[in-house]
């Protein structure tokens, strides 16, 4: 099966920047949606970005400007980025990426820790 892999994570000081990377280990699959969600303790998991493979992008509520989703389809890879990054910032991450057909599901990266704190 496909597998999603997240690198990048670890701590960070508030007002920081981070760049995440998800790796397909499948390396024909080029997803139409590719997106990061994120999960903070005692929340539920919550869209942060989302890219097509078009290239047109949605971000989550009050997210927009402090983070960054892009797509590399030769190298199938998405990243995100972070500037300004405040502690309830501090989630873990998920790689996410969904074909948009019919009778399959989509897939989830296993999560990767980003702590954000003095």
């Amino acid at each position: 099966q496909v597998q999603l892999v997240e690198s990048g994570g670890g701590v960070v000081q508030p007002g920081g920047s981070l760049r995440l990377s998800c790796v397909a280990t499948v390396r024909t699959f080029t997803p139409y949606i590719m997106a990061w969600y994120r999960q903070a303790p005692g929340k539920q998991r919550e869209l942060v970005a989302r890219m097509t493979k078009g290239g047109n992008t949605t971000y989550g509520e009050s997210l927009q400007g402090r983070f960054t989703i892009s797509r590399d389809n030769d190298k199938h890879m998405v990243y995100l980025q972070s500037s300004s990054l405040k502690p309830e910032d501090t989630a873990v991450y998920y790689c996410y990426a969904d074909n948009g057909l019919v009778g399959v599901p989509p897939y989830w990266g296993q999560g990767i820790q980003v702590t954000v704190s003095s």
